[in-house]
């Protein structure tokens, strides 16, 4: 079976970040990291038990019970994932398109990467019928799949795959033996969570799923790189977590003392950090909201946004009047979008999706600017989108993609 690497697929050095939240640091976090700053040094590889702690309690918090025996702490995500993926050995799964940042620990490893399909009504998880036939595909042609990464909440889609889909999807996955790695980055940034059901897969299958966060998803700044993984019980996950902190060690992935500091303060989840993160969710929510409504008339397709600060948008049925721009595929796409918009509009190509699918990610903190104090008053506006710059930027998106429908419209065949 063909592998998903990519060809062509633009600077190679390119991996589009998290889409960053935009806003000024809080300072209550500040403050945590500057009173850490003398400590100078480094946490143990995976994580001091204060930071350790502080995890158990966040996710115990969310249903999931684990012990610090059972918790990694690294600088980042992708450093767990490359400890997990190495440890694990085999072929990795992943979904179509899925977060830019999961493939290439695998490639680097010298792991295949196979995508699989996912169902009509969001992204994030596998289709189970494609997962079971690309299994069985890979494995009829010598391969060796052990390994299935998805995410409920999910970039680049910005879609919360609903239950039945997640619970489909993990019982096909370990019904063929695979473990599950639950990318968890963006469940703490659900637009509407009273009107939105999420179950991750370690709350169905305990026993077969790893769960990674990041803390740079919905509690820390980007810059302050630091992950949080909870390992399942049994012998079988107790030398998976050895073997995590063998490659962590071999790595010298360790969490800097400060930023473990602010971390370890933000997972505890105090008044400060949760009015924050409530105020956060509220402005990408409304800002992605006002995004999709500026797209959509174009004719470009998008799935209403449901989590993240992002918004995946199809351009196929203007591919027409894009192609009189020369625009043919996903990387001129990105170089026309960047210079139209005067914003990053990473191609779906980044994404894992194919070179000719005219997909982009648009990211809602790059609609937001100015002062600290202007971005404060945006966190705390009944109406963000209509404040100055935010207004500005949402009517350039808007008639960009207005001058695509119309050019669409005057190259359409009289009837």
């Amino acid at each position: 079976m063909r592998r998903t690497d990519p060809e062509g697929h633009g600077p190679v050095r390119f991996g589009p970040p998290l889409p960053a939240d935009g806003l000024p640091v809080l300072p209550e976090l500040s403050a945590v990291l500057a009173a850490a700053a003398p400590l100078g040094g480094s946490e143990p590889v995976g994580g001091g038990p204060a930071l350790l702690e502080a995890a158990c309690a966040y996710w115990a918090r969310r249903g999931l019970s684990a012990g610090p025996e059972r918790v990694v702490a690294a600088p980042g995500a992708p450093s767990l994932l490359l400890a997990l993926t190495a440890a694990l050995g085999g072929d990795v799964l992943v979904p179509r398109p899925c977060a830019a940042w999961w493939a290439p620990y695998a490639r680097l490893l010298g792991r295949p990467v196979f995508h699989v399909g996912t169902p009509a009504e969001c992204g994030g998880v596998p289709d189970p019928y494609a997962l079971l036939e690309t299994v069985r595909r890979v494995r009829d042609e010598g391969g060796d799949p052990r390994l299935l990464v998805l995410s409920v909440a999910d970039d680049p889609t910005a879609t919360v795959a609903p239950p039945e889909a997640v619970h489909e999807a993990v019982e096909a996955a370990v019904g063929e033996g695979l473990h599950v790695v639950s990318d968890e980055t963006w469940r703490d940034t659900v637009h509407a969570p009273h009107d939105t059901v999420l179950i991750g897969p370690a709350e169905m299958l305990p026993e077969r799923v790893t769960v990674v966060t990041d803390l740079a998803g919905a509690l820390l700044p980007p810059g302050w790189p630091a992950a949080v993984a909870r390992f399942p019980e049994g012998e079988i996950a107790d030398d998976l977590h050895a073997r995590v902190l063998d490659v962590l060690t071999a790595l010298g992935a360790r969490v800097a003392a400060p930023v473990a500091a602010a971390a370890g303060y933000a997972l505890t989840e105090p008044e400060p950090v949760t009015t924050r993160v409530a105020a956060t969710v509220r402005l990408h929510a409304r800002v992605a909201a006002a995004a999709h409504a500026a797209v959509v008339p174009s004719g470009a397709l998008a799935r209403p946004p449901r989590a993240g600060r992002h918004l995946y948008v199809d351009l196929g049925p203007l591919r027409t009047a894009l192609g009189a721009h020369g625009v043919g595929d996903a990387q001129d796409l990105e170089e026309f979008l960047t210079a139209r918009l005067g914003l990053p509009a990473p191609g779906g190509h980044r994404f894992g999706d194919d070179l000719g699918a005219l997909r982009v990610r648009l990211s809602t903190g790059s609609l937001l600017a100015g002062t600290d104090t202007e971005l404060e008053e945006c966190l705390s506006s009944p109406s963000p989108v209509e404040l100055p710059y935010t207004q500005r930027a949402l009517i350039t998106v808007k008639s960009v993609f207005d001058d695509l429908r119309d050019d669409a419209q005057r190259w359409e065949p009289p009837r």
